[in-house]
């Protein structure tokens, strides 16, 4: 697109995405997130209804009376978007690509993140690390990532969610707060992931459209691999590669949600044609 419509288009991303962080997303993002990163403050004596498990031992043996550590919010987090650019992310059979509401989503929990006054990266990958951006703050810096995502052409088709979390564990060092948005068709990412959600604040985001669960009986229809580009002719009234598609399908969605559950890490699904504001503000608040 050219730099006229560009410019138009990161306006309404951004005229969207910011209404809804400043009048639905702000206050959620802050409940849901504020005290993720605290720093010891000093130690008082322990009174009536504190939560024992704040009880400093060290010393209360020394001074023979029970003291408990105080804490306070660190006020500056870090989030990091990880966005899977690959090809899946062209397909559309609703009015909007998926890379829309990727783009769209990314933006308003950005918008939130500058409302209150946290840093912002992004990690923009395929099967390879196709653009880092260091975490900043500013609304200059959110316009650049708006940028990015709707006119960044990656070099690859291909997805690899290992890759990703392998990155951002070499490069964000301190705790942050992590939302992986992806179609999650992908394998062997088990172990970044573990590593990932016991470093850092994690959860992923699902976006996928419907026909991309099934096959649809047409006949003999030629198909186009999105990630490998490759042409092929599928026979869909086969009853055995419709059972098997769907098969494999599910099992890369189960894998995807067991993973992430079992690791402590936050699981949003979220189809095109859905509202992602009521999946957005439903998880905030069941978090908070």
């Amino acid at each position: 697109m050219d730099s006229k419509e560009l410019l138009k288009k990161v306006r309404q991303v951004e005229i969207k995405s910011r209404r809804l962080s400043d009048n639905v997303f702000g206050g959620e993002y802050l409940s849901t997130f504020k005290g993720r990163g605290m720093t010891f403050s000093e130690v008082r004596k322990y009174e009536f209804g504190d939560d024992i498990r704040s009880i400093d031992w060290n010393v209360t043996a020394r001074y023979n009376e029970p003291f408990i550590k105080i804490f306070e919010e660190e006020r500056e987090l870090t989030l990091m978007l990880l966005i899977d650019v690959s090809g899946s992310k062209n397909f559309a059979t609703r009015n909007k690509l998926k890379k829309d509401i990727v783009t769209e989503i990314a933006a308003t929990l950005a918008f939130s993140a500058l409302k209150n006054n946290d840093k912002v990266g992004a990690i923009l990958f395929t099967d390879n690390i196709e653009l880092f951006i260091p975490p900043n703050k500013g609304k200059k810096h959110i316009l650049r990532i708006i940028r990015e995502l709707l006119e960044f052409k990656p070099k690859s088709a291909k997805t690899s969610i290992d890759s990703s979390l392998k990155f951002l564990l070499s490069i964000i060092q301190k705790k942050a707060i992590v939302f992986v948005l992806s179609d999650f068709i992908d394998d062997n990412y088990d172990k970044s992931l573990k590593l990932a959600a016991k470093k850092y604040d994690l959860t992923g985001i699902r976006i996928f459209d419907q026909m991309e669960t099934i096959i649809p009986k047409l006949g003999f229809v030629p198909m186009i691999d999105a990630e490998t580009n490759e042409l092929v002719w599928v026979d869909t009234l086969s009853k055995q590669i419709r059972e098997n598609y769907s098969s494999n399908y599910n099992l890369s969605i189960k894998k995807f949600e067991t993973l992430f559950n079992k690791n402590g890490a936050g699981v949003i699904n979220c189809k095109v044609d859905e509202s992602y504001v009521k999946k957005l503000l439903g998880y905030f608040k069941q978090r908070a």
